[in-house]
């Protein structure tokens, strides 16, 4: 995967196993890393808002090895026409949140909720592509401060 990304040209065996190439590969991998992250993460004792911060800060440390992959393939997915595999892996990624998370929603708070923590989630992403520190630190710091203004804006009567 690190070399598909880096190179340009997929190489013969990412072509193999993936006929749609590059796409087809950052696909399997997002797939792969939402199972990860899920399967890793120790939820137990944690409410929602815990469980959800939890699920990122996991999902960030397994992909910190491939962060340059990660950037590549997110400077892929910005391209006009990958789009479509942009908004398919993101919406992956933060339905495979909320369900690890205990989300069993069905009604319009299934989109809502799932809509603001794309945003949260690329948000951070993005923060975290920045952040040179080993341990994630302040990335960690700034997915604090954002749950934590969704909490105050989710508050009836309260301005965030």
């Amino acid at each position: 995967m690190s070399v598909a990304a880096t190179d340009g040209q997929p190489p013969e065996i990412v072509e193999s196993l993936f006929p749609s190439g590059v796409p087809g590969a950052m696909e399997a991998w997002c797939d792969l890393a939402d199972r990860e992250m899920a399967e890793a993460a120790d939820l137990s004792g944690l409410r929602t808002p815990q469980r959800v911060r939890t699920l990122i800060a996991t999902r960030l440390r397994l992909a910190r090895p491939d962060k340059e992959a990660v950037r590549l393939a997110l400077a892929r997915q910005a391209l006009p026409w990958n789009a479509r595999l942009a908004a398919r892996t993101l919406a992956r990624t933060v339905s495979a949140i909320w369900e690890a998370a205990g989300d069993r929603s069905d009604d319009l708070s299934w989109y809502t909720r799932r809509a603001t923590l794309a945003g949260l989630y690329g948000s951070v992403l993005a923060y975290w592509m920045g952040d040179p520190s080993e341990d994630d630190a302040a990335t960690l710091a700034f997915l604090d401060r954002q749950l934590a203004r969704l909490a105050r804006m989710q508050k009836p009567g309260k301005v965030a």
